[in-house]
């Protein structure tokens, strides 16, 4: 008998149907629940896939140090796929991710390196980009890789297509580096052009983890627009409030960012009849639990 590796656990994560949010108008409401992967998110997609895909062109070898950008998911994966695969990792990260982020991190051996929250993802970018002219590492680059959409494009896409029968007709995500809604965008889009595709964004002032508005001189590169139908912009308070909601009333605890693909799913869901629409939970609620955001009184 043949046991997988952890590496080999990533992905074929559950699809579920709500039972008490209700969508109204004969609609379906499926989460993509990929908290279930092994390291707890989304990102552990695209980490194994830049790694394994760098390695096999021969730009990186075990026992090489890697440093990347990131506000706490994609870092927790790349720590996980770094260790399982013999790199050492250094992780640039805004000083106010939530402490189970970073001890996560961590617990897999990478090294932190803070910029201030006012600097944000943007210095820590520039900061990683410094590093790594200096020589201290190489690059990954979430932002312009490739092998980010690449892994959503053969796993995410697929597993929608063919865990809804191909009857998916609307997939909702939170947008960040981007790559979970290029990549699994260009394969439904492939299988059925007619499948819209709803992008989300934080308000103007809104601040929530995973979803980011960026300046147009950080615009990740791999995000073409052509891909997304429409973009939606989600409050933080709908965010935190529908993140809620999916744990009281289905059981289902989910980062902000879930909340707010949540809020994005229902908004469609105004707007249409019977219709199959997926939305993206990105990752466990349990790494938000210092924030306060689940205390009693929230």
């Amino acid at each position: 008998m043949a046991f997988p590796t952890l590496a080999q656990t990533v992905g074929n994560t559950p699809l579920v149907r709500l039972a008490r949010i209700s969508a109204g108008r004969d609609n379906t409401l499926l989460a993509k629940l990929e908290g279930n992967n092994p390291a707890g998110s989304v990102k552990d997609r695209p980490a194994l896939s830049m790694l394994r895909e760098a390695e096999s062109r021969g730009d990186i070898v075990p026992g090489d140090t890697l440093i990347e950008a990131t506000s706490g998911n994609t870092g927790i994966a790349l720590a996980m796929a770094a260790a399982v695969m013999g790199y050492r990792m250094i992780l640039v990260m805004p000083d106010n991710a939530s402490s189970e982020r970073k001890q996560a991190m961590a617990a897999y051996g990478a090294t932190l390196i803070g910029v201030s929250q006012d600097a944000g993802m943007e210095g820590a970018r520039d900061l990683a980009d410094e590093m790594i002219a200096r020589g201290e590492g190489k690059p990954l680059n979430q932002f312009a890789n490739p092998d980010n959409p690449l892994a959503h494009y053969r796993s995410t896409g697929p597993e929608l297509w063919e865990q809804t029968a191909g009857r998916i007709t609307h997939f909702v995500s939170s947008m960040g580096t981007t790559g979970t809604i290029m990549g699994t965008s260009r394969y439904l889009k492939e299988r059925n052009p007619s499948i819209e595709i709803v992008g989300l964004q934080p308000a103007d002032g809104a601040s929530i983890a995973g979803i980011r508005r960026w300046p147009e001189a950080y615009l990740p590169s791999i995000y073409e627009p052509s891909r997304v139908d429409r973009v939606l912009d989600i409050e933080q308070a709908e965010a935190e409030e529908h993140m809620r909601r999916l744990a009281r009333e289905e059981g289902i605890l989910g980062g902000v960012s879930s909340g707010g693909a949540l809020a994005g799913a229902l908004k469609v869901a105004e707007q249409v009849n019977n219709a199959v629409i997926v939305f993206i939970v990105c990752d466990r609620g349990d790494r938000y639990l210092s924030t306060g955001l689940y205390a009693p009184d929230a």
